[in-house]
């Protein structure tokens, strides 16, 4: 629990030093007999199908604490300054005693608190693909930030409930998103 605290905590202090962009576009507003030019932010179009590669720590009291990198593809909708959106993603992981796969489908639906940055809440379905099957209910959040118009970065975090009863896992992950 206090490994989950701490890696939440360390997610929300990088998104939060993630800096803040500056407008590029102009538009110009009469004063006087001069115009002046005013900055207005263009804004990130969120809406679209982007892929990305993570880094991926999860940590399980059965297992330990489990590191490794993964792929993710989803597509998210925006509406005005809400969006819902899917995603599936695969990484592998490595610990002291195991090496295994994991993939997950999950949705997610969040708020612009400005137009390049993201808070949302997810919750899906994880398996491990290798070894004992594993199969979680997986629910969580995270920030992602627009850097550029196409790439964004993002911090998340997902608590897995074992669907047979096992113990819960904790996954914290730090990843890249191209948007298309």
């Amino acid at each position: 629990m206090l490994l989950s605290l701490r890696l939440m905590l360390l997610g929300t202090l990088l998104a939060a030093s993630a800096g803040v962009a500056t407008a590029s576009d102009l538009i110009t507003v009469p004063v006087g007999t001069s115009e002046v030019a005013v900055p207005v932010a263009s804004g990130f179009d969120w809406s679209g199908f982007y892929a990305g590669v993570y880094g991926v720590v999860q940590s399980n009291p059965a297992r330990g604490t489990e590191l490794g990198a993964g792929i993710a593809a989803g597509v998210n909708a925006q509406f005005d300054f809400f969006l819902v959106g899917g995603e599936v993603a695969l990484h592998g992981l490595t610990g002291d005693t195991i090496e295994t796969a994991y993939g997950q489908v999950t949705g997610r639906g969040g708020l612009l608190v400005t137009e390049d940055l993201l808070a949302y809440a997810s919750a899906g379905y994880g398996m491990e693909l290798s070894g004992t099957g594993e199969r979680d209910f997986l629910a969580g959040g995270g920030l992602e930030y627009a850097v550029t118009d196409d790439i964004s970065v993002n911090a998340q975090y997902l608590r897995g409930f074992d669907l047979e009863g096992g113990n819960p896992k904790d996954q914290f992950s730090l990843g890249a998103r191209f948007h298309f």
